[in-house]
């Protein structure tokens, strides 16, 4: 316990009497008050709808079928209450999770409803089929816009992943959808986006509009390269709601003059600085791959390689499993959790230090839930590993145990121009008396919580859907990070260690590491060699026909030790 003086330890006050003072203006609120006293069954069914309130609700159901039809009840009232979420939304007065609420009350009126319904009754306004398109295991976006359209009275067929062209067409043509909505994350996936669309064109199947979304694409390549290639028409959706505008418009019959006011400026495809708020390895932000960055001209960057480099820990690989989740926890980036998973935002009006209480006040109690619930569903597991290495031109050597005996090469990509940096340069050259170590490692939690996703989806749970999927990505990252840490002791180059959480997530640390699909080494194929190095699937993970890692809450990198070693882009 730290010396305090004695005049500091001195209380010279009534703790009870200063902290009755400070709420003597304060007046409890009235919980027992009734928010629907007064309002008409319609107003009482669109409450519930835009402020997600289930309490009651088949009681004001039952009501509203004393005067309505089932049908009507659905698409004059509770439609109508979601368009008002919709347009709060828009305006930036209505966070996510609690649109995701709104969905939910949407969902169980017309589970209640239904049943009531005759035959010939029918709530779609429209009908589109959704994938995520061929190679791609991510699926939260498209399941965001299957939540929002069919909960706003569109049939929607939900396909799911890595979808080739035929099944989507297939699918398509068997139930009869007016729309196809492609989704996916990687930049590769934009290529096949592409790939699709020709070949709608080369069937004949340019009729049917094509909706667009994901975090690799921008809007000025889907409005004007892909356009110019698509003989039916296609548009971008940047979220859900967007798609939801879009799916007005295109039902509506007013598609020609969509198309003259959504064409775009040209949009450059964001670099990780530019889409992340803190620098962080993501195996799924994949980069486009220039063949010319590879080209060797004799000319490396000022880096110095370290003399006397760290030695290996060990040779090989190994495993961890008995992990204390709650400890893996702390490593969760907030930031990346609240406002990048579960997308609070900041509300109009607000300064960043009421945001920040306000967060406090809506987002803590939901972290501190979801830590619990899912303690015993994230299974956290690592496998890490040290070998000899040097560096040759852009290409990374990896020795056997032999230390003479090359074993295998990663090559990376060099910036064109300014520093010249490249990953290789952080190493020994080859040639000389001593080699160098690298690290690699790949971490999961599991793929438990993939499934408790699907069933929360399945149970029109969407809120929590949404804060389940998040809880999985951040713990991987966290997990991670975690480890990172527990190679950098590991090596000896603990030395510049943040107290501060913060900074650990700004990477203020001794050396980096970097994921395989990030820029300073794009090549996602390189997940194969690491599997090689490492041998992950005794931990579960394993590796996609497209080199992802499946489990989805997976990561993995390559670890340098260089102090000098930082997140950079190639370009």
């Amino acid at each position: 316990m730290p010396d305090i003086p004695a005049e500091e330890r001195t209380v010279t006050y009534d703790p009870l009497i200063e902290l009755m003072a400070r709420f003597e203006n304060v007046k409890a609120a009235n919980t027992s008050a009734d928010p629907f006293e007064g309002l008409g069954v319609e107003d009482r069914l669109k409450k519930h709808v835009v402020d997600g309130i289930k309490k009651n609700l088949e009681r004001d159901l039952e009501d509203a079928l004393q005067s309505y039809e089932p049908l009507a009840i659905i698409n004059d009232i509770l439609l109508d209450g979601m368009k008002t979420v919709g347009e709060l939304f828009g305006a930036g007065k209505m966070q996510l999770p609690f649109v995701l609420q709104s969905a939910e009350v949407m969902k169980s009126s017309v589970k209640y409803l239904e049943p009531l319904m005759e035959k010939s009754g029918s709530t779609d306004k429209g009908s589109i089929l959704l994938a995520t398109v061929a190679g791609d295991v991510h699926d939260i976006g498209k399941n965001l816009v299957d939540i929002i359209l069919s909960n706003n009275g569109y049939r929607v067929v939900n396909i799911g992943i890595k979808q080739p062209i035929n099944n989507i067409l297939d699918s398509a043509r068997e139930h009869q959808c007016q729309v196809i909505g492609l989704s996916g994350l990687l930049v590769k996936s934009t290529l096949i986006m592409r790939d699709n669309l020709l070949e709608m064109n080369e069937r004949g199947l340019s009729s049917i509009p094509v909706i667009l979304g994901g975090a690799a694409l921008t809007r000025g390549y889907v409005e004007q390269d892909l356009r110019s290639l698509y003989l039916g028409h296609v548009f971008y959706a940047q979220d859900a709601f967007e798609g939801l505008k879009l799916m007005g418009d295109l039902t509506g019959g007013v598609v020609e003059d969509l198309v003259a006011t959504t064409v775009a400026e040209p949009a450059p495809t964001p670099s990780a600085t530019d889409t992340d708020e803190f620098p962080r390895v993501a195996s799924h932000r994949v980069g486009l791959v220039d063949p010319q960055l590879y080209v060797f001209d004799g000319a490396r960057s000022d880096v110095s390689p370290i003399e006397n480099p760290p030695g290996l820990p060990f040779y090989g690989a190994k495993k961890f499993e008995k992990f204390d989740i709650f400890e893996v926890y702390k490593y969760i980036n907030p930031i990346a959790l609240v406002r990048g998973q579960w997308q609070f935002k900041r509300p109009e009006g607000l300064s960043n230090p009421e945001f920040t209480t306000w967060l406090e006040q809506q987002a803590n109690p939901i972290f501190e839930r979801m830590k619990r619930e899912l303690a015993n569903v994230l299974k956290p597991k690592v496998k890490w590993g040290y070998f000899p290495c040097s560096s040759e031109g852009n290409d990374l050597i990896i020795f056997r145990d032999d230390l003479k005996s090359e074993w295998m090469r990663f090559t990376f990509p060099r910036q064109r121009d300014g520093k010249r940096q490249c990953l290789a340069d952080f190493f020994l050259p080859s040639g000389g008396s001593t080699l160098d170590t690298v690290g690699f490692q790949i971490v999961t939690v599991g793929g438990e919580v993939s499934r408790r996703e699907k069933e929360l989806f399945a149970d029109g749970r969407f809120e929590d859907y949404l804060y389940t999927h998040g809880m999985g990505v951040e713990t991987a990252e966290a997990l991670a990070e975690y480890w990172h840490r527990q190679i950098r002791l590991e090596m000896g180059i603990g030395d510049q260690e943040p107290d501060d959480m913060r900074l650990l997530f700004s990477a203020k640390y001794h050396g980096a590491r970097y994921s395989f699909g990030y820029p300073a080494c794009p090549n996602l194929e390189d997940q194969a060699k690491l599997f090689e190095l490492l041998q992950p699937g005794d931990i579960g993970i394993e590796l996609s026909e497209e080199f992802m890692l499946v489990p989805e809450q997976s990561t993995s990198a390559i670890v340098v030790h260089h102090p000098d070693a930082k997140y950079f882009n190639i370009r």
